[in-house]
């Protein structure tokens, strides 16, 4: 596996990272434990070396899992997980509250090391920007969980550019994550052209369209009643995906495969975390990375994305509200 550096930090991960929300969160009813237990150390094997997780997840089992799954590679892996949510008992991930205090970050990294069976989280994001608490304030606890050695390097998720600047002025962010796949393009208005001036590194989550890309969900596709997917207003037109399928063909590959190749080939610092319960999907995912697309092929799949107009929001409204701040 080719490894990829997050920005000017010292952090160096796989080129494809594993996330694993949907191992125990929003995609339907959890899989069997101990299979992602397997899955995920066989991510290990395969030389995956960058985990994605949060307390939300669960909230709280996934990283339970994670921390559990990755105990024996200690030192061969980076863990990334999220702070700023508060969960009232009984509620699902988030309906408590975005929740950023600099002592509930804190209070949250504690427990997350706990779950997590390490002694410092490699890389510790705000999962979504609190309105209610400068950032100044947040990057000021991050960074003094730094100098305690509790936590290594800083990320934000689904930040604003703005919000980017003020907290890197105060701590250094070695990576921000948020959505980017020809599926959701708008990362590249500000949010790319800023992470390169400063020197950051991308970590791309749903980099297959949570799955649209992949050729096998359309618009007849039906969901579990607890799958995250169900409320999702956003489609993907066929003639995008038939393109990937084209390319493809003519490679040996497959649609998803080509649509990470895409990203990968987008910045040398963009690192793709698709997430996945099948080894089969993992071992399909991770040979992307063997992919090198030609500037004909970038060519032809931006010509052809530049005139597809994709329908329909990515998350609903009052999911919306909480991104790009």
């Amino acid at each position: 596996m080719q490894t990829r550096t997050l920005g000017t930090s010292d952090l160096q991960v796989s080129a494809l990272g594993l996330g694993c929300m949907g191992m125990s969160f929003a995609y339907g009813p959890p899989p069997d434990k101990q299979q992602m237990i397997a899955l995920i150390r066989t991510a290990v094997d395969r030389g995956v070396t960058l985990f994605d997780t949060a307390e939300a997840y669960g909230p709280f089992t996934n990283e339970e899992l994670v921390g559990e799954a990755l105990a024996p590679f200690r030192g061969q892996v980076a863990i990334a997980t999220k702070f700023g949510f508060s969960f009232d008992p009984g509620t699902e991930a988030g309906q408590g509250g975005l929740d950023s205090r600099p002592e509930h970050i804190k209070q949250v990294a504690e427990a997350s090391l706990r779950r997590l069976k390490v002694d410092a989280i490699d890389l510790f994001y705000q999962h979504r920007v609190d309105t209610n608490v400068p950032i100044e304030e947040v990057a000021g606890a991050v960074r003094e969980l730094i100098e305690e050695g509790k936590v290594k390097h800083f990320g934000l998720s689904e930040a604003g550019v703005q919000t980017i600047r003020r907290a890197h002025a105060v701590q250094p962010l070695t990576a921000v994550q948020s959505e980017y796949s020809l599926w959701w393009r708008r990362p590249e208005e500000e949010l790319l052209p800023t992470l390169e001036e400063l020197g950051i590194g991308f970590v791309a989550f749903s980099p297959l369209g949570k799955g649209f890309l992949t050729g096998k969900i359309d618009e007849t596709t039906t969901f579990a009643k607890d799958d995250f997917r169900q409320i999702v207003p956003r489609f993907t037109p066929e003639a995008l995906v038939d393109l990937l399928a084209e390319i493809a063909a003519g490679r040996g590959a497959t649609p998803a495969q080509i649509a990470l190749a895409w990203l990968l080939a987008q910045k040398p610092w963009i690192v793709p975390i698709p997430g996945t319960t099948k080894v089969a999907r993992l071992d399909e995912n991770l040979g992307a990375a063997e992919i090198e697309l030609t500037a004909d092929d970038l060519g032809q799949i931006e010509k052809a994305a530049s005139a597809i107009a994709i329908q329909g929001d990515r998350y609903p409204e009052e999911l919306e509200r909480r991104t790009g701040r």
